[in-house]
């Protein structure tokens, strides 16, 4: 007999359903982890002292304010990367949780899980720790949240 548990939405998830959704929850978390800590073509250029940003804003601005200099390729790439990088982990949030999730939980954990991130590259000098990243991230994880709605609604409705 298979277990059956009824989401906030009214949907019945039962556990092969809910493995379906760790699969990829899992995928997606291991190539997140790889591109913010591992992957060197995702890291600035290397210079021999270590920078860290935690004034909020500082980078996202001047990432604007220099988009020429810096190139709108790279712009994109730090600024979109990061939100859309973190799309998928608001996305997969309630399809792998055991209780509901609403915006603010989804919002959380997010942030919790950029922090925790942005701490391990600042203690172990990988990548660079930017508190810029958190927001955009965190961002990223609402967005990805609503999309999920969004997903939930136009199924329920068809």
């Amino acid at each position: 007999m298979t277990s059956m548990a009824c989401d906030k939405d009214g949907y019945f998830m039962n556990k092969t359903n809910k493995i379906r959704n760790v699969i990829p929850f899992i995928l997606y978390m291991g190539l997140l982890i790889y591109f913010l800590l591992f992957a060197e073509a995702f890291r600035e250029n290397a210079v021999d002292e270590y920078r860290y940003n935690l004034i909020p804003f500082r980078e996202i601005m001047r990432y604007i304010q220099y988009h020429k200099t810096i190139g709108t390729g790279r712009v994109l790439l730090n600024l979109l990367g990061n939100i859309i990088g973190f799309a998928p982990f608001g996305f997969f949030l309630p399809c792998i949780s055991r209780r509901p999730i609403d915006l603010w939980a989804a919002t959380l954990f997010s942030m919790e899980f950029s922090i925790t991130v942005e701490v391990i590259q600042l203690f172990s000098r990988v990548g660079c720790c930017d508190v810029d990243d958190v927001i955009l991230n965190t961002l990223g994880g609402m967005l990805g949240f609503l999309c999920y709605r969004v997903w939930r609604k136009y199924r329920h409705e068809s």
